[in-house]
């Protein structure tokens, strides 16, 4: 009996042992399976775009088995900041974070350092900030040469005589990314103006008076009527340097009311980003010319692979180390490309990649 009773204590000390000991890939010894809460904040939910990215970066890590702290601060600086400082507060595990100003953050964000909490810049570069760990976005300046190109593009399809009389507009001043956009796109343009090829007929190329603060339509239409009652009103402008489709419907509808685009006076070749849906479907109507397709479904996925490296201590992949600088220091970055589409491919590019499908693009 005694024996029995040895043989069998030592059955169960060995399973206990092994109970103890093991672990599986998705469950380390030591961890849970449970993983923590991811803050993401987002700028605002007046624009399709950040709509999208709020959405798949959510479904993404929901995948992944996070859980989500998403906020929308409705372009709001004050209301982001407490946002974001609440997810330090509340010890969201990593913080991903589209800021409306890149600046206004940096307090938040070295609480967020302090607590030890990882910061991910997502498409806008956090800036005079050391918290920030890195930043996901796709390549900003060939967002904006390719634009240029596209510009420079339909102006030679269409039957204006040289030169061709463009205006220039740029996004958001406290958004880092505008900087690149415009600067991509005058690296096409300026040799074509300083040529007399391209003639801005307003005088106005200078960043910081063709900047369209917080990348609003309204701000740009306004621009535009006070362009045409100043400059054009004996002449006609051919072309608009667009850095974002919301401006460009601001834009449009500012030409429109003018009289372009009716009784065979021709809408100018405007350009754009995003392939917001709207702009998407007057391209395909011969209005808008050409949008920048970014598929922030990758950018969402690329984020959250970065969140999974820093969670189990992997080197983060990032292929830039050199070209974002924030004023503190050069955050490493994984960029994306971007892809121009206009009226010929724009229904195949979007359908084939399943971002629109084709009867949402009737």
């Amino acid at each position: 009996m005694r024996k029995l009773l040895a043989i069998i204590l030592a059955g169960i000390m060995a399973l206990a042992m092994a109970a103890c000991g093991r672990s599986t890939a998705s469950t380390p010894a030591g961890s849970t399976a449970t993983k923590g809460t991811i803050g993401v904040a987002m700028p605002t939910k007046t624009s399709e775009r950040w709509i999208k990215d709020g959405d798949n970066i959510k479904n993404a890590l929901e995948s992944a088995g996070y859980k989500v702290n998403l906020q929308y601060a409705n372009d709001d600086i004050p209301t982001q900041v407490t946002q974001v400082s609440d997810m330090v507060t509340k010890k969201n595990q990593v913080l991903v974070v589209a800021a409306i100003d890149g600046v206004a953050l940096k307090g938040a964000l070295k609480d967020a350092k302090d607590a030890g909490i990882p910061v991910i810049a997502y498409d806008r570069l956090l800036r005079e900030t050391d918290a920030v760990a890195y930043y996901t976005t796709f390549d900003n300046y060939k967002v904006g040469v390719q634009q240029g190109e596209s510009l420079v593009k339909g102006l030679e399809a269409s039957s204006a005589p040289k030169p061709y009389n463009i205006e220039v507009f740029a996004g958001s001043p406290d958004d880092n990314n505008a900087t690149f956009f415009y600067k991509g796109a005058m690296s096409v343009l300026q040799p074509k103006i300083d040529s007399g090829e391209l003639k801005v007929r307003s005088g106005e190329t200078d960043f910081n008076t063709v900047a369209t603060l917080r990348w609003d339509a309204a701000t740009a239409k306004k621009r535009m009527e006070n362009l045409l009652t100043k400059s054009y009103s004996s002449a006609d402008v051919n072309g608009v340097l667009s850095p974002y489709d919301g401006i460009s419907r601001g834009i449009i509808a500012a030409l429109k009311g003018a009289g372009y685009g009716s009784g065979g006076k021709k809408l100018p070749v405007v350009t754009g980003q995003d392939a917001e849906l709207e702009s998407v479907k007057s391209i395909l109507a011969g209005e808008q010319y050409s949008t920048i397709f970014k598929d922030t479904r990758k950018l969402a996925d690329t984020t959250v692979t970065m969140i999974q490296q820093i969670a189990s201590g992997q080197t983060v992949t990032t292929n830039d180390t050199s070209s974002y600088n924030n004023g503190v220091k050069v955050v490493p970055t994984m960029l994306l490309d971007p892809v121009p589409c206009d009226k010929s491919n724009c229904s195949q590019i979007l359908t084939d990649a399943k971002y629109y499908t084709a009867d949402q693009l009737k």
